[in-house]
């Protein structure tokens, strides 16, 4: 009986455009004006919007769950392996988070490169100083 009510709402809303507009549940756009507060773990840390932030803190957690109950399985010492899983959330999310900066850096600097060739071949194109005309014309002659 559902189905049929939602296919009729879709049908008046205008058909197949409409369904793909009033899909349930509503999507939202990151940037959208009705969100609301955006998600800061800590109060300082905005997941949401730093790069990195988010696979960090995930992987950081299952290294800690991972570390502190293995480590609770060998040993079956309660405070070591909170111990354990504390260091071992603290070193999973600084090595991600390094790594990730790292690769996020290092991308960045080549779409500033490919982004400024682009620029100049634009820029130069068909003109006196293009190198590719330079070598095509030394080549015919």
């Amino acid at each position: 009986m559902g189905e049929s009510h939602k296919t009729i709402a879709i049908e008046r809303k205008g058909g197949a455009a409409g369904a793909r507009a009033s899909a349930w549940p509503p999507r939202r756009s990151p940037a959208s004006p009705g969100r609301g507060r955006p998600f800061k773990l800590l109060g300082i840390l905005d997941v949401e919007n730093i790069p990195c932030a988010r696979d960090s803190i995930l992987y950081g957690s299952l290294g800690s769950a991972v570390a502190g109950l293995g480590h609770f399985l060998f040993t079956s010492r309660i405070r070591r392996s909170c111990d354990v899983g504390v260091g071992g959330f603290i070193l999973v999310t600084l090595g991600c988070w390094f790594h990730c900066r790292y690769n996020y850096a290092k991308q960045r600097i080549q779409e500033r490169i490919a982004r400024e060739g682009i620029k100049n071949k634009i820029l130069y194109e068909s003109t006196h100083l293009d190198p590719e005309r330079k070598t095509n014309s030394s080549g015919s002659n």
